[in-house]
């Protein structure tokens, strides 16, 4: 993730070329295409990308696709080619094996015995024995954000906008924590209306203006859930968090969202290693 300044032009450009990626995953997204979207020459884009990002385009693209096939795999009943053919892969054969190299499973293991899958267990015993969830107290949280309106799988070209910006305004600190908020139950709102925070918390926050707000998460008792695995997977967690574990555990929810603490990043760990603590807040 960024570390130091980003002048204000190249901030833009940089979450330009990133909610274009998000919102085209579907088209030809070449270095040359993306490059028209940050009105430079491909060569010098894809420098200033990789410098500040630590990935290539190609590998953004790549990542972004094969995680919302990963998302398909374990909640979708669309055939592996189909799935194949929406990240991009020409042929089964190449999908499984880049597939295999990000998940450390074939797309067809995937789909029955991934992460996702341990919330199908027999028993709650079997999960708990995995997924621990421990009740804490959370003081309340000062986050430094930026707005997010649709799929929540989303969320990233928004962690990208509000880091360049941040960058940009130099209020990029060392050890960050990164907050996702979420408001809405995507069970029950259309997705393109499912509101959401990408955040930072500080402890001394700044007069910020658009497009960063400053945002207040909840103190109180929460509920942790500590996920390991793909972003695409947590769909079931969330499921097992509150459709099992909640009402046996005699508590009630507060009226407050839940929030992501992400623990690493997706640009610099493999899928399966990612680490997210799930906050839900109780009564």
């Amino acid at each position: 993730m960024i570390e130091e300044p980003v002048p204000e032009s190249y901030a833009k450009r940089l979450a330009r070329v990133s909610a274009y990626i998000h919102d085209h995953l579907d088209e030809d997204l070449t270095i040359d295409t993306l490059a028209e979207v940050a009105c430079l020459s491909a060569y010098h884009w894809h420098r200033i990308y990789h410098g500040y990002f630590g990935e290539t385009l190609a590998s953004t693209v790549r990542r972004l696709r094969l995680q919302r096939a990963a998302a398909d795999l374990a909640h979708t009943e669309r055939s592996i080619p189909d799935i194949a053919l929406r990240a991009g892969y020409d042929s089964q054969a190449s999908f499984t094996r880049a597939f295999s190299s990000a998940f450390g499973l074939p797309p067809a293991t995937y789909r029955e015995v991934g992460s996702h899958s341990v919330f199908k267990a027999s028993t709650p015993q079997d999960i708990q024995a995995m997924y621990d969830v421990a009740l804490t107290h959370v003081p309340a949280m000062t986050l430094i954000a930026v707005d997010h309106r649709g799929s929540y799988m989303s969320i990233g070209k928004s962690f990208d906008l509000l880091f360049t910006t941040l960058a940009s305004r130099n209020l990029i600190r060392p050890g960050l924590r990164m907050i996702g908020v979420y408001f809405d139950d995507p069970t029950s709102v259309p997705e393109a209306e499912l509101r959401s925070q990408a955040g930072v918390a500080v402890t001394d926050p700044a007069p910020v203006d658009a497009p960063l707000l400053t945002t207040q998460v909840q103190g109180g008792d929460y509920a942790v859930l500590k996920y390991k695995g793909p972003y695409g997977d947590m769909r079931m967690a969330y499921d097992w968090l509150f459709g099992q574990w909640l009402p046996a555990s005699g508590r009630e929810a507060a009226d407050a969202p839940v929030f992501e603490d992400y623990l690493n990043s997706p640009r610099d760990t493999p899928p399966t290693e990612l680490r997210t603590d799930i906050y839900l807040p109780l009564k």
